[in-house]
């Protein structure tokens, strides 16, 4: 996939993410905002020249954060408030999709936040490098 599908693939995430969070479906929110972060994450590990990684690396969710955060933001490429904001936000969606813990509008309407920034941050950063 090219860097504008993934980012094509986030913003139709994260648009699912504010509708479900104003219907009420804090579960469902947070999960496509962290989708949302996991597709910008994977548009600008293309971008920097990283997208044709090991296929075991970038595979699983653990391998892709791991080299956003690797590739991108220990080399400050990109702010270490998004490496944050990612590994957050996936914590959220593991709790909200397997434990089955009561989650909070406050705490989803945070994940949608988080993944608003992170997505219109790394649109500026890959438009910054065109």
């Amino acid at each position: 996939m090219t860097p504008e599908a993934y980012l094509m693939k986030a913003r139709r995430a994260l648009a699912s993410a504010k509708v479900l969070v104003a219907d009420g479906d804090e579960e469902g929110a947070i999960n496509r905002a962290y989708y949302a972060m996991y597709d910008a994450a994977h548009a600008a590990l293309c971008v920097s020249g990283h997208g044709k990684l090991e296929p075991y690396v970038i595979r699983t969710h653990a391998g892709l954060i791991a080299a956003f955060g690797r590739d991108l933001v220990k080399p400050g490429l990109v702010a270490a408030e998004l490496g944050k904001a990612f590994n957050q936000v996936e914590r959220m969606r593991l709790l909200a999709d397997y434990t089955g813990e009561a989650i909070s509008l406050r705490f989803a309407e945070s994940a949608v936040q988080q993944a608003e920034v992170f997505l219109r941050s790394i649109e500026a950063w890959i438009g910054g490098r065109e």
